[in-house]
């Protein structure tokens, strides 16, 4: 089993920053891929963010390229998710996901592990 711990979210004003921290515990060492997803009220859970422990390899949804930017620390065995420039479109759970496979996917159901997430609202 994989452990997934959210920690970072918050109410932020339109323009600013947030960093979401993804702790990974457990048998991590049989996930390849890590994700960031987000659901707001009403609407279908969305991609963000997608990283390899394994070289890094990174991979953005359209709406957030240019301003997220998701990194690793294989040591800490911790995935971060820098915010800038938020938007209140931006306003979701964002919730932490490992699967096994090392090839980005960006559907949640092929997403074993989930954390349990964390709020993020950005007023305007």
């Amino acid at each position: 089993q994989v452990q997934l711990v959210e920690s970072g979210g918050g109410l932020v004003q339109a323009g600013g920053s947030l960093k979401l921290s993804c702790a990974a515990s457990g048998r991590t060492f049989s996930t390849n891929t890590m994700a960031w997803f987000r659901q707001a009220p009403g609407k279908e859970r969305e991609f963000v963010a997608s990283i390899t422990w394994s070289g890094g390899t990174t991979y953005y949804a359209d709406s957030v390229k240019g301003r997220f930017t998701i990194s690793r620390d294989n040591a800490k065995t911790t995935v971060y998710l820098q915010m800038n420039s938020l938007k209140p479109e931006d306003t979701a759970d964002y919730y932490c996901a490992a699967r096994t496979y090392a090839y980005r996917s960006t559907r949640w159901y092929e997403y074993s592990y989930w954390g349990q997430g964390t709020q993020v609202t950005v007023s305007s």
